[in-house]
């Protein structure tokens, strides 16, 4: 137990090609992990919004919804996960939903790593030190990306090149589904204003 919550994502985040092979072909990956860990990239989310210090902290307390900002995690996990499952399907890939799915939220590791100490050191920061969280913050990023770039290679058994098209493709498709999403919603609410003035007008009249 121990060894798959803490010592095999350890492992993963500095030696990821063999241990996404080992992931996808010797089940080292479970998906209770996988989900913990997007659950530790929420939480981290929010504790970075609305505790990291004044000085990297531009949000306004009494505006945050922690609602919204498990939306705007878990939402584009899986948005992302669907869209690569998708795309990867029509392009020979081998990896099944979820595989990608572990891949992904397995590469979501440097994030929670780095951003709990980053927001406890900002609040004790001077303004000249703020470039250090903001590196810290860079390099996590660059991190998960290095980190989905080889899971996503493993996972498919692709080339480089192929995994770049795949993961430029998935995002491509990602901006598709939110267009048509949004197109669909705004059509639909203007359907019911339309029946909802219809009904007041009828009520007037009578």
């Amino acid at each position: 137990m121990r060894q798959d919550f803490i010592k095999f994502p350890l492992h993963l985040i500095v030696h990821p090609f063999d241990s996404f092979w080992d992931m996808k072909y010797e089940g080292k990956g479970k998906v209770r992990v996988a989900l913990t860990i997007l659950l530790l990239v929420v939480i981290s989310m929010i504790l970075k919004d609305q505790f990291a210090g004044f000085l990297v902290n531009y949000n306004d307390p009494r505006h945050l919804n922690s609602i919204t900002q498990l939306f705007t995690v878990v939402f584009p996990f899986f948005l992302w996960c669907l869209s690569n499952w998708a795309i990867t399907t029509l392009m020979d890939g081998e990896g099944k939903f979820k595989e990608i799915m572990m891949a992904t939220a397995y590469a979501l590791v440097p994030l929670v790593i780095i951003y709990i100490p980053m927001i406890v050191a900002s609040r004790f920061m001077a303004e000249e030190e703020t470039a250090f969280y903001y590196l810290m913050m860079s390099i996590s990023s660059i991190w998960f990306v290095a980190l989905l770039f080889v899971g996503i290679m493993t996972v498919h058994q692709y080339t480089v090149l192929k995994t770049v098209v795949t993961m430029l493709l998935t995002v491509a498709v990602m901006g598709i589904v939110v267009f048509l999403g949004t197109l669909v919603l705004s059509m639909l609410q203007q359907i019911i204003e339309f029946f909802i003035n219809i009904y007041r007008e009828l009520i007037f009249r009578t």
